[in-house]
């Protein structure tokens, strides 16, 4: 008596993929037939060595051809839709049969596949573009990302190395002085990742606006507003740690800019740019919050960038209030771009995955 092996599914928008779970598989019959696909096979499956089989009526119509490829672990199936869409669920019924399960490996949202179709697109793009394109020569725009990201990288490389120095040679007292020695060049870095924005914001790189725009707006509220505005900050520890944050995170960032600019990895470089931000954007932001935290009082004492009010009102509104609501922003902006950092992780390596398989 054939028995029914465990299925796990996905999804593209012209495609269903489906994966059994049945090693050194044989005598595989695999076809589509009035919509219903029907898989037969002997392997190794739950039951151990057995016939397995399987029918499965789809929910909206597919094309009859249908392609598979035995493994020693699985056997791979992939079925065309007849029309380009995405699916609500995989069968007719409403409920799913209890051997069929997501294929988390391969499972992705609406939204998503989109995005890796456009990354399909942009990458065959890229290389028809560069078949036409003479050896040696580099586009205007390649020059310029190369030229920006490798100014910035070693803006920040300064920055880094300097107070790494410093702390070690100076020690302690090193940390007090670290607005005075090192603010000249994180404005500058600063000031000029504003064309960040831009790049996004008109297609040169392709990018989300919105989280860029959030880490440059912030990192510049607070490096021009918290610490360039109060003197008393210049000497507190916290702006040791968020520059020497800020700086630890972009070293890593802009080389691996610089060398996509050529369609060039270095595998240990793309690790560390996709892998370094987890512990650090986050203890970063915990660091910038604790400057606007110290920077409230003294911003109540000097009435500093107080909205003055009608005299009919006769009061004005503190800045310290907007910093509390910037407080909430700050964490809501955290959200957003670790949520955003994280698809481009899991995108990445499941990419490198699937080409390594």
């Amino acid at each position: 008596m054939a028995l029914t092996p465990l299925v796990y599914w996905a999804q593209r928008h012209e495609e269903i993929y489906l994966r059994v779970d049945l090693t050194d598989a044989q005598n595989i019959d695999v076809r589509v037939k009035d919509n219903v696909l029907q898989f037969r096979g002997q392997g190794h499956g739950a039951k151990g060595l057995n016939e397995y089989q399987f029918s499965l009526e789809f929910v909206l119509p597919v094309k009859p051809e249908v392609s598979h490829k035995s493994t020693q672990r699985q056997v791979n199936i992939m079925v065309r839709k007849e029309q380009r869409c995405w699916w609500e669920r995989l069968t007719v019924q409403e409920r799913k049969p209890v051997f069929l399960a997501p294929d988390f490996d391969r499972w992705l949202d609406e939204s998503d596949a989109e995005m890796e179709i456009r990354e399909k697109e942009e990458k065959r793009n890229r290389l028809r573009v560069s078949r036409h394109k003479d050896e040696g020569f580099v586009s205007l725009k390649t020059a310029f990302l190369f030229v920006y990201n490798l100014v910035q990288f070693l803006g920040f490389s300064w920055i880094f190395v300097k107070m790494t120095a410093h702390l070690f040679f100076f020690g302690q007292d090193s940390i007090y002085d670290t607005f005075h020695s090192i603010s000249d060049v994180m404005f500058f870095c600063q000031i000029l990742a504003a064309v960040e924005v831009l790049n996004a914001a008109f297609g040169i790189v392709r990018t989300a606006v919105i989280p860029t725009l959030i880490q440059v707006v912030g990192r510049n509220f607070i490096l021009f507003i918290i610490f360039g505005s109060l003197e008393e900050m210049h000497h507190k520890p916290v702006v040791f740690f968020v520059f020497y944050l800020w700086s630890t995170i972009e070293i890593f960032r802009y080389p691996f800019y610089m060398l996509g600019c050529f369609n060039t990895e270095w595998k240990t470089l793309t690790w560390l740019r996709y892998t370094i931000w987890i512990p650090l954007y986050p203890l970063g932001v915990l660091a910038e919050a604790v400057a606007v935290i110290q920077s409230i009082p003294l911003f109540d004492k000097t009435k500093l960038f107080s909205i003055p009010l009608p005299k009919a009102i006769g009061t004005s509104i503190s800045f310290s209030t907007i910093l509390h609501i910037y407080l909430v922003l700050m964490f809501l902006g955290l959200f957003i771009n670790f949520r955003h950092l994280y698809k481009q992780r899991k995108r990445r390596f499941r990419t490198k995955k699937r080409k390594a398989n």
